[in-house]
């Protein structure tokens, strides 16, 4: 079923009301965590991965990015704007964000910063994500609690691709995505666009931080 983003919002603040009914943070997380207002992790663990070494090449939406997005078919109008969307944030033309709903982002934070994040899937499934600082070699390590994967905190109805030029900068337009297939159904990823690289990140719900954090 195809779900368009504002009964989306409302189904996830439901589900995320619903992991903490029976305090203020899910029972595996009490007493280190508190509750935030939900922010946002782009990985690129595969699906199967509990832990990993490759922290550093995900990032960090502290803010929803989709209120604050520009439809596709609004490029003409960010673009007689300089390209700043609402809010004031910058689009990149050699580095841009889509989502599943056809909506231009911005772009999150890399990499995301060493500590430990309370996540979901928004639904039944809370781990407590941590990432390490990055070591000698650069490398930051990270682990997912109870056993969880990354598949089972990935929000499944969010869709992330982040979009790059194959060459000189200036070759990777959003006017060249095929505004048809928004929303996207179930499974889809975002499409292909000509002269880009594309690369598909999981999205996983952060709904608690460290208690001082």
């Amino acid at each position: 079923m195809r779900m368009p983003r504002f009964n989306r919002r409302q189904w996830l603040a439901g589900a995320l009301s619903a992991l903490f009914a029976s305090g203020p943070v899910p029972a595996i997380a009490k007493p280190k965590f508190r509750r935030v207002r939900p922010q946002y992790i782009a990985s690129l663990a595969g699906p199967g991965q509990t832990s990993g070494t490759g922290a550093g090449t995900w990032g960090l939406w502290r803010v929803d990015p989709g209120p604050i997005g520009v439809w596709l078919r609004l490029f003409d109008k960010l673009r007689d704007r300089d390209f700043i969307g609402p809010s004031g944030w910058k689009f990149d033309m050699d580095d841009w964000w889509l989502d599943e709903n056809g909506l231009l982002m911005k772009a999150p934070v890399f990499p995301i910063p060493a500590g430990q994040y309370l996540v979901t899937n928004g639904e039944e499934n809370v781990s407590i994500l941590t990432v390490e600082e990055p070591d000698a070699a650069g490398a930051q390590a990270w682990s997912l609690s109870h056993d969880m994967t990354i598949a089972d905190v990935t929000h499944g109805p969010c869709r992330s691709a982040r979009y790059t030029p194959l060459s000189e900068s200036g070759t990777c337009s959003p006017e060249g995505a095929d505004q048809s297939v928004f929303p996207l159904v179930p499974g889809a990823s975002p499409p292909a666009v000509a002269g880009c690289r594309k690369v598909d990140y999981a999205v996983l719900i952060v709904i608690g931080l460290p208690v001082g954090a």
